[in-house]
């Protein structure tokens, strides 16, 4: 990526995640409202930093379908609230077991384990209330708020991201697994991270009326984006700096399937980079109106943290 147009995905970024974070805080319940303890938890999460990734392909998604970005706040707010209940989850002592997220002690070390678990089914639960509340804004037919929905549970769930956990947990240092790591790890990754991403995208598309080839493309990029995310990060999870990263890195410890425990890192790098080629190339239908979308990708194997 060139000086000039990283400098401007930057102030994309920023600009965005601003305008995300302001939204969030109106939607989300305040601290003082009874039971507080809870809706403090809440918003300890959801507050805790974070590249709003998936808000940003949703709003983004928008724009590129012909949308004004405006009217899809409410879901994509709701893409971060519902991607946040997931790390409280993960981050709990059954499931991955991190003590920190983002350079801050995990939801379940300061709230204790009980609390979090319902801050995240709290937070589970209000998403689907806020991508509800996209019915209201002028323009947006209920048709579309209805699919989004439909899609959203679909990735949120069993056959998407619940899912990848699920076959997350049940692989971590299992040895029966030899012989087909790299199929388990396929779909640990398109399901646990990559189906979220795709749906962020297919959900700022629908509510901007995208036609079936413009969601098709989109979903290409959203499932190479993801891949390529998924591979960076665990990366990162070896090379990166810890402190910067926000985070331990559990990973080895663990035992979990990874892209470099599977591939190695060069491999690893090499199909990241693959993967963002990809992703680009899908873009082609929509000509200069994807510049962001574009750098986005490059911007996912290239980011520290």
């Amino acid at each position: 990526m060139n000086h000039t147009v990283q400098k401007k995905l930057l102030v994309h970024l920023k600009r965005r995640a601003l305008l995300v974070d302001k939204a969030l805080n109106r939607f989300l319940v305040r601290e003082a409202k009874p039971p507080e303890i809870v809706h403090k938890a809440m918003r300890y999460s959801v507050f805790a930093g974070g590249k709003r990734l998936r808000p940003i392909l949703c709003l983004a998604a928008t724009e590129i379908c012909g949308g004004d970005p405006k009217k899809s706040v409410p879901t994509a707010c709701a893409l971060e609230v519902l991607h946040t209940y997931s790390l409280v989850h993960d981050d709990l002592p059954a499931m991955d077991d991190d003590d920190l997220r983002r350079g801050r002690p995990t939801n379940h070390k300061v709230f204790g384990e009980g609390m979090a678990i319902l801050a995240g089914d709290g937070l589970l639960t209000f998403a689907f209330e806020l991508m509800a509340w996209n019915a209201q804004i002028k323009g947006v037919r209920p048709e579309w708020v209805v699919e989004t929905i439909r899609a959203v549970a679909q990735a949120a769930g069993s056959l998407g991201m619940v899912g990848g956990q699920a076959v997350d947990l049940v692989s971590e240092g299992n040895a029966a697994l030899n012989g087909h790591r790299a199929q388990v790890l396929d779909y640990i990754h398109r399901h646990k991270t990559g189906a979220l991403i795709e749906a962020s995208l297919d959900a700022g598309a629908v509510l901007a009326g995208a036609t079936a080839a413009q969601r098709k493309a989109l979903a290409q990029y959203g499932e190479n984006i993801g891949l390529a995310f998924q591979i960076a990060d665990d990366v990162l999870d070896i090379v990166g700096d810890k402190q910067l990263l926000g985070k331990q890195g559990s990973d080895k410890e663990n035992q979990k399937l990874t892209f470099p425990s599977v591939y190695g890192l060069e491999d690893s790098r090499r199909r990241a980079q693959h993967a963002v080629t990809q992703a680009k190339r899908a873009l082609r239908p929509f000509g200069q109106k994807a510049l962001i979308l574009s750098a986005l990708a490059d911007y996912m194997i290239e980011r520290d943290r």
